[in-house]
């Protein structure tokens, strides 16, 4: 298993990824979907080395992105020193790995590297499998909200119930 940056050649299965995700809300958690992302929004993550790619015997696993500062969702306190989470999709052929735990293991070192303080994460809707897979990952539950200004967010935090996560780093 390797954790690396994601390059521009790897845009199309991230976005394959992205749509597999999609089918697969559609069977779990049809009330909240992630809308079609902007190929500006994955080439500019790539270029500033904020996508992820989880390899494993060759193949992209699992893609995730990170921000460093995240004003809309998380209003009041997007200053903190933090990574913030998002958009992780799983390869269906490597589902059932945990790569969630990978992920905030991975999190962990790249925060205190970056000299961060926070691990943060969200979803929308009221999704409790989903809660509890988090927490078991290592996240605490800090609850749910609607967001006030959604006008510069993707579609699914539009009018959604979004759940906030975190992790608190000892530095």
């Amino acid at each position: 298993m390797i954790i690396t940056n994601s390059k521009e050649e790897d845009i199309p299965e991230i976005f394959r990824l992205y749509r597999l995700a999609t089918e697969y809300q559609k069977i779990k958690f049809p009330e909240n979907l992630w809308p079609k992302f902007d190929k500006r929004l994955i080439a500019t993550e790539i270029a500033e080395n904020r996508q992820f790619k989880l390899i494993i015997e060759n193949k992209i696993a699992c893609v995730w992105a990170i921000t460093y500062s995240d004003p809309q969702i998380w209003e009041g306190s997007e200053n903190d020193p933090a990574i913030y989470i998002h958009r992780i999709a799983t390869n269906p052929d490597f589902r059932g790995n945990n790569f969630v735990q990978k992920i905030v293991d991975w999190s962990k070192a790249f925060a205190i590297q970056h000299k961060k303080h926070f691990i943060r994460m969200d979803t929308c809707g009221d999704n409790e499998r989903l809660i509890n897979h988090y927490t078991s990952c290592g996240f605490k539950f800090l609850g749910m909200n609607k967001l006030k200004n959604t006008s510069e967010l993707p579609a699914h935090y539009h009018n959604a119930d979004v759940c906030f996560f975190e992790i608190a780093l000892k530095q």
